[in-house]
């Protein structure tokens, strides 16, 4: 799954009529947003802990890495602000908004009362897009040790 493709077809929704556009595209506009910071951090976490398309790598593994990111786990481990403070800015900016996007997205997809305005999706699904590219900016070392931290249970 490719994140920007999602950022892309977040966009479309927004743009698929002409005028103001509906507030069920407005609402699928921000899942579709989280969903393409989720897979993004999937993406990540396979990545680095298994190897990218490159790499002399199992398929069946990576997709096991890709699948086993919870949507649950990431979150609690992304509000940590203790562990999730040692990383990078990038991945720290990753994590808060991953926090944020999701709430909305549960608030879009399940509250019928919210109302959302386009200026403010269009703000969602850019700070999306800049987060998922910073985070792929950083070390190799830092990626890998977010994509441990929201994927894999401590047991101590």
């Amino acid at each position: 799954m490719n994140p920007s493709h999602l950022i892309d077809a977040a966009n479309d929704l927004l743009r698929a009529k002409s005028g103001r556009p509906r507030q069920s595209n407005l609402r699928r506009a921000i899942s579709t947003a989280y969903y393409a910071m989720f897979h993004a951090l999937c993406g990540n976490s396979a990545d680095c802990l298994i190897g990218t398309a490159g790499a002399d790598r199992s398929k069946p593994a990576w997709r096991q890495v890709y699948r086993s990111v919870t949507h649950g786990f990431a979150k609690s481990q992304c509000e940590n602000k203790k562990i999730i403070g040692l990383f990078p800015e990038e991945i720290q900016a990753f994590a808060t908004n991953f926090v944020k996007l999701q709430e909305k997205r549960h608030e879009a997809d399940y509250d019928p009362a919210s109302k959302y305005m386009l200026n403010d999706v269009e703000l969602c699904l850019e700070t999306a897009k800049l987060d998922i590219a910073r985070m792929g900016e950083v070390s190799i070392k830092d990626r890998r040790a977010f994509a441990a931290w929201v994927t894999v249970k401590d047991r101590q």
